[in-house]
């Protein structure tokens, strides 16, 4: 193909199609001419590209097309405005639907964290067995529990904590399916607070032990539980899946838990903050817990009053319809 005979033949058209997709009103004739030259310039792009003509053309009109689809469509949602239907609606809805899948989680834990911790108090053979000696549960107690929190600088401490929490939650959603993991999950997650948690009380170092793990620790273990509650979610879909079909179940519900996890990375980042420049500072300890009460209780005030009326009003945290694609229906 001779492109420059080409273009010299067309360039009038596409001339008249950038013309058309910068005027700021368009008559019904000007919007008739605008989706013919579309179509035409489409056509006129097909043919290069078979061809294997230059780029610099074929990046011309792409872009022309692009801005000329753009035009004959519009745009039904920025960036930005799907960004706070996310936020304001889908996220706080998906939240709201997993949260009694949340509380089982969040009762399985400090069910067994309260067993591990009287397992372990008082009973220096069981102390020995899980710690070490007598030397290694000393250091233990009064060295390195607390010198864990001002091991690192404080803002690489914060980004260490928010990547490997947001990893655990992540790693939660998507192998929730199993059914599995969650379980081991949270059960080592529970036996390692329980386990040090009563060896401190039971040394005289309960005060310390709440004082460092309350600050930052009641957002985080809030968003594993949800975590927890999403993966499970889930799994009860793949084995419940209703009316639908399950490989339909698990998109909806697969899409909306994924909206759950990038949701808690920016509640794990509150919460990696809070770890890394709160609880190792030299805030009174009722001030530093005061601050991982606010954040708690403004996390639950983000989810009650906006994910329950979203949930109420038919938001499941499910893309758009145009995003999720065409299903077939199903009865019932």
């Amino acid at each position: 193909m001779d492109v420059d005979a080409f273009r010299a033949v067309h360039e009038q058209d596409w001339a008249r199609l950038r013309e058309l997709v910068r005027s700021r009103r368009l008559s019904g004739r000007e919007a008739d001419e605008l989706v013919r030259l579309y179509q035409r310039t489409a056509t006129h792009l097909s043919a290069l590209r078979s061809a294997q003509s230059e780029p610099v053309l074929l990046d011309e009109l792409s872009t022309l097309l692009v801005r000329a689809r753009s035009r004959l469509t519009g745009a039904r949602y920025t960036t930005w405005s799907r960004l706070g239907r996310f936020a304001g609606r889908s996220l706080p809805a998906a939240l709201w639907r997993v949260r009694w899948w949340s509380l089982a989680a969040a009762a399985y834990t400090v069910v067994l964290a309260t067993a591990a911790g009287v397992w372990v108090a008082g009973d220096a053979r069981v102390q020995a067995a899980v710690f070490g000696s007598n030397e290694d549960v000393r250091r233990l107690v009064e060295e390195d529990f607390a010198g864990y929190y001002s091991e690192y600088a404080n803002a690489s401490f914060a980004g260490r904590v928010w990547t490997n929490n947001a990893w655990v939650a992540a790693t939660c959603v998507a192998l929730g399916i199993t059914g599995v993991f969650v379980l081991l999950a949270l059960t080592q997650n529970a036996l390692n607070v329980g386990l040090q948690g009563g060896l401190l009380v039971d040394n005289g170092r309960g005060e310390l032990f709440f004082g460092l793990i309350a600050p930052h620790g009641i957002l985080e273990l809030t968003a594993v539980f949800v975590a927890a509650g999403a993966g499970t979610k889930l799994f009860w879909t793949w084995v419940s899946p209703g009316p639908r079909t399950r490989s339909q179940a698990l998109a909806v519900e697969g899409r909306a838990m994924v909206g759950v996890a990038l949701g808690l990375a920016v509640v794990l980042f509150v919460s990696g903050l809070i770890e890394g420049f709160v609880t190792p500072s030299a805030l009174p300890t009722a001030a530093r817990v005061g601050i991982g009460v606010l954040a708690e209780a403004a996390f639950l005030l983000y989810v009650l009053l906006l994910g329950r009326p979203a949930a109420a009003a038919g938001e499941t945290g499910d893309v758009d319809e145009r995003d999720a694609g065409d299903v077939a229906p199903v009865r019932g």
